[in-house]
């Protein structure tokens, strides 16, 4: 009996490639495709796939780690695998921590695809090996808590605004300004405002 598997990518050609390789019959069948979180949801309700292979950026509305949080609250709930071009971090250990059974790069070949949607349904987790011992690092180590105020500074922070323009824009002191990157520096273990935009950047806060 084949495993039965919504496809959720909001682009189409990336949809109708993934049905064109995985669609066996046999293996895998795909049962159903939606280009959003929203739609994602609506359609795993009425359709009931054993696995829901889903995009990270979904353009407008949710994103993938939030229509995994709301798929895995179903009752029965579909196993959910994400499949995305995004490597960072904060996105795959959010992933994980919303539910996901997996965390798949889109440059994997179909097998190994394949292989993530068997494992998926079976209720195992499927890692590739250099993300999952990223992952096992992340847990040792997690990531810093910054506060919603905090990441709008660092956000703006990383488009050159000085702290007179983020003052202007978040309707604050200057005073503030400079106590929100305080605490941003101490949290993310950084001295200047280049470390902290990287660190940031490449590790997924912003």
């Amino acid at each position: 009996m084949s495993i039965t598997v919504l496809l959720v990518d909001d682009h189409p050609v990336v949809r109708s490639g993934l049905r064109a390789v995985l669609d066996t019959g046999e293996t895998v069948k795909i049962v159903g495709e939606a280009a959003t979180g929203e739609e994602a949801i609506v359609l795993a309700e009425h359709l009931r796939p054993d696995v829901v292979l889903c995009d990270l950026r979904l353009g407008e509305g949710i994103d993938g780690i939030a229509t995994t949080t709301v798929l895995r609250a179903l009752d029965p709930a579909p196993a959910v695998l994400i499949l995305t071009t995004f490597d960072r971090d904060a996105e795959i250990l959010g992933a994980i921590e919303a539910g996901a059974a997996g965390y798949l790069l889109k440059d994997v070949a179909p097998e190994v695809i394949v292989e993530a949607i068997e494992c998926a349904a079976k209720g195992d987790m499927f890692l590739a090996p250099n993300l999952a011992s990223r992952v096992i690092q992340g847990m040792r180590n997690p990531l810093p808590k910054l506060t919603d105020r905090e990441t709008e500074v660092l956000r703006l922070l990383a488009t050159g605004s000085t702290n007179k323009e983020i003052s202007r824009t978040l309707f604050v002191t200057e005073a503030t300004v400079k106590s929100h990157l305080a605490h941003i520096f101490t949290k993310l273990g950084v001295d200047t405002r280049a470390r902290a935009i990287h660190i940031a950047q490449d590790t997924g806060l912003i």
